[in-house]
């Protein structure tokens, strides 16, 4: 039986706990298991943080002698500001990441302003120099442990979605709702009842919290059928953003790992786990099969996974759409805005305006040149001294 690390090693209460405090516990687990000989599995996830351990792509900023607490707090006070005045701020001392981000991407524009703050050296300009080192990439630094592998398991997307819906009724019927109400009167209803619960750092941020916030406060103040409404709404918005997530771990595979620029990107070997009644030759055995190979020295039977990275799309370019009034940050999602039916809707309406605009002067017998003209020289009848006191 493998020995497990890092299962229920946070308190609850921790806001404060970041993708750096894991990938450093995580390191040092890591090390100590390759020092004694053995093969660290890394299990997830959150393929942010499992990207944390495989590159070198985040900046640990926290001076040594300054309190650990204290930095990781100056984020959260930065997240409570306005955020296109930090926006702003971050344009004076980096304007080439501010340039990346979006106004309203409060963590990440906290996130380079805490790194100045600390440093005195601009997030980009640490970025770069990850970028330079041997085996960098525009995605990081080089890899951080040599010859790794990556097994990812896929579904098709509706099996993957009847799966995850069961998934949810299986934790209700295993006593969701019960753990939901303790760990909400031990831990959150004086949070509740001061006004100052906060859904976006720590284990409340987890799905599966904030989706019953409604139910749990309102239980027992209201009536049954309000009641069970308001769950019937939480277990809908629950298998909602389970599915959701599911697919942003999925797209951050492609984007992240197998679109991956650079040469130091390990093999990925897909498995597919749509019928798990064909586990043993489907996925075990040819997992199986992978890793041996790789603890021997030889290349797999399998094909990895490749995905072709277009090297002229640009992630982080800044776009303004006058029509939406919206900032879209990325070559692929501007291409995807113009297309959008939000997007579309605004054309439309603004081709209907000037339409109207032509028509209204057409059917004057001005043309929309005279018009031009007339506005710019008077409108007919007035004299030249009219024209004059009229300035």
């Amino acid at each position: 039986m493998c020995q497990h690390h890092m299962i229920s090693f946070v308190d609850p209460l921790v806001t404060n706990y970041t993708v750096v405090d894991f990938r450093n516990k995580a390191t040092a687990l890591i090390e100590d298991i390759f020092a004694r000989d053995k093969i660290p599995i890394v299990v997830g996830g959150t393929n942010y943080y499992i990207e944390s351990l495989l590159w070198k792509v985040l900046v640990n900023a926290k001076p040594r002698e300054m309190d650990t607490e204290k930095l990781i707090d100056r984020k959260v006070e930065l997240e409570k500001e306005d955020g296109h005045a930090l926006h702003k701020r971050l344009s004076q001392v980096d304007p080439e990441m501010a340039a990346k981000l979006h106004p309203h991407d409060k963590r990440k524009v906290a996130r380079s302003l805490q790194v100045f703050e600390e440093t005195g050296i601009s997030h980009s300009e640490f970025l770069h120099r990850q970028h330079a080192e041997e085996g960098g990439s525009p995605l990081g630094g080089p890899l951080k442990f040599p010859n790794p592998c990556i097994l990812w398991l896929h579904a098709d997307q509706t099996v993957l979605d009847e799966r995850l819906d069961k998934r949810v009724d299986d934790m209700l019927a295993a006593g969701l709702l019960d753990e939901l109400r303790d760990f909400h009167r031990r831990y959150n209803q004086k949070k509740v009842a001061e006004n100052s619960q906060d859904y976006q750092h720590g284990i409340f941020q987890s799905i599966g919290f904030k989706e019953f916030h409604e139910y749990l406060i309102t239980e027992g103040k209201c009536t049954p059928e309000a009641s069970n409404q308001l769950l019937k709404k939480g277990i809908k918005a629950l298998k909602q953003v389970t599915k959701r997530y599911a697919r942003k771990q999925n797209q951050w595979v492609k984007n992240r790992f197998l679109s991956r620029p650079g040469p130091s990107v390990p093999p990925v070997y897909g498995l597919e786990v749509s019928d798990v009644s064909k586990w043993e030759e489907s996925v075990l055995e040819p997992a199986l099969e992978i890793v041996q190979s790789f603890i021997q020295g030889h290349k797999p039977a399998a094909t990895p996974v490749k995905m072709p990275f277009n090297e002229t799309e640009n992630k982080r370019s800044y776009h303004m759409c006058d029509l939406c009034d919206r900032i879209i940050i990325g070559d692929r999602e501007w291409a995807a805005h113009i297309k959008s039916k939000s997007h579309l809707h605004q054309l439309k309406k603004r081709r209907r305006l000037d339409s109207d605009a032509v028509t209204t002067i057409e059917s004057q017998g001005i043309s929309p040149d005279r018009d031009k003209e007339l506005k710019e020289k008077g409108s007919p009848g007035q004299s030249g001294e009219e024209l004059k006191s009229g300035d």
